[in-house]
């Protein structure tokens, strides 16, 4: 009899240290904390070129440093209000301890579309901003080409905005101009 009791009270505060412990990890997603690909090797080079992704956004990074954007939805929750920005920018490809970061920056907006009715017709949608920047995290696919990635909506789902190279960038061609 005493046996049976010591498992019960073992089995109760293994199960209050489960409920302590579930309690502090529940809202800890997969990408919550992301801190990075640890990609550390590539160049400014391999990152210009056009880029674009299946929604149709489409990212020019020239060379000089200077960039055009098309439709480019807004990182973390700012996906949710439903503008995608066009313009002028700048970037540039910095090397934090995590891994490489393309830094993606709007100076000058000359469109703003929204991705559908529902977001166009709200009244009390803030104003999109004029400027904006994008940590789009630099990662390679099982073939060792480049990726840009940011996250977006509910850092617990891991919603990842993927852009990847414009076919005529693959090629050595000058991509067309967004």
């Amino acid at each position: 009899m005493a046996r049976g009791s010591r498992l019960r009270a073992w089995g109760m505060i293994l199960g209050a240290w489960m409920a302590v412990l579930s309690g502090l990890t529940a809202c800890a997603g997969p990408y919550q904390y992301f801190e990075g690909t640890g990609i550390h090797d590539a160049t400014a080079a391999e990152v210009a070129g056009g880029w674009e992704n299946i929604e149709g956004t489409r990212v020019l990074l020239r060379e000089d440093g200077t960039a055009l954007l098309e439709n480019l939805d807004g990182s973390g929750f700012d996906f949710e209000e439903g503008w995608r920005l066009s313009g002028t920018g700048t970037w540039r490809l910095v090397d934090p301890k995590g891994g490489q970061v393309v830094q993606l920056a709007l100076t000058a907006r000359t469109r703003v579309e929204n991705r559908s009715a529902a977001t166009a017709t709200a009244t009390a949608a803030p104003e999109p901003p004029t400027s904006y920047a994008w940590p789009f995290s630099v990662d390679r696919d099982e073939h060792g080409e480049l990726n840009l990635f940011f996250l977006y909506g509910d850092p617990d789902i891991g919603n990842l905005y993927v852009m990847t190279r414009e076919p005529a960038s693959r090629d050595g061609g000058v991509p067309a101009a967004p």
